[in-house]
């Protein structure tokens, strides 16, 4: 498909969509308002219950906690999914292939390379700071997951392919996402096993608006950020390599990406 034809399709599209998404935008709720109680309910029983400040920290790990355990499985079966389809067209590599012929790599700017090392740790470490506080302020082990992931797609563009690639293996990063989402599902597990519902708390709860407050939450948290930061990197790894092919003999040495 030619890229003026895509165009053209994206237009079609847009125009196709707009007069429902104006629509829509035009009959969107006033700020704040709602029409059900759930979210009053949760408000004024969530801190005095849970020992947290952040309600939709409680609604995911705690009151529909068992709906975000289905979520985090579907992530890591779109990710596998995603994973084995394409390194089971090419195979998964350990050493770094060349550049695809035909689309060459641009050089970087001094100026690219330093900011993108800069924000590159600054994102990660924020990432790191939104899952933490996911009992106390907005945000949360997904959002903090996928901060860190986009930290590390700034790393490789700061450092190109090659030294990207040596950092981000992907046995690592498979078992990041994988016992990410077994710790979350043995945090159910280990509630049965004591005797409760599934994923009910079995920790201190600890004091309100404290960093480690939310007891059984605070794990199954982690567990999130750990399961989104592998999944989305692995993404990236396979998307990344499926621009490269093997090396055919003593071919000169590519160009760092």
């Amino acid at each position: 498909m030619s890229p003026r034809v895509r165009v053209l399709l994206f237009a079609l599209a847009v125009l196709c969509l707009a007069p429902a998404f104006a629509h829509v935008a035009l009959h969107l709720p006033r700020f704040g308002a709602h029409p059900l109680p759930y979210g009053d309910a949760i408000n004024a029983a969530g801190t005095r219950e849970r020992h947290v400040t952040n309600m939709v920290s409680a609604v995911n790990f705690d009151y529909r906690g068992f709906d975000t355990l289905g979520e985090e499985f579907m992530l890591l079966g779109a990710v596998t999914g995603t994973a084995t389809l394409l390194r089971g067209t090419r195979g998964e590599r350990k050493e770094v292939p060349q550049q695809v012929p035909g689309r060459p790599v641009r050089a970087r700017s001094d100026a690219v390379v330093l900011v993108a090392r800069l924000m590159g740790t600054t994102t990660v470490l924020f990432g790191v700071y939104v899952a933490l506080h996911a009992m106390t302020t907005p945000g949360g082990g997904f959002q903090g997951g996928v901060i860190v992931s986009s930290g590390l797609l700034l790393v490789f563009l700061a450092e190109g392919y090659r030294g990207w690639r040596r950092a981000m293996r992907s046995e690592i990063l498979d078992a990041c996402e994988g016992s990410g989402a077994t710790l979350y599902a043995l945090c159910g597990f280990a509630s049965m096993l004591a005797g409760l519902p599934f994923l009910q708390n079995i920790l201190p709860l600890g004091k309100v608006k404290d960093l480690f407050a939310g007891g059984l939450m605070l794990v199954e948290n982690a567990g999130v950020a750990f399961a989104v930061a592998g999944g989305f990197a692995v993404l990236f790894l396979e998307f990344l390599e499926e621009t490269r092919v093997e090396a055919d003999g003593d071919d000169e040495e590519e160009k760092e990406a």
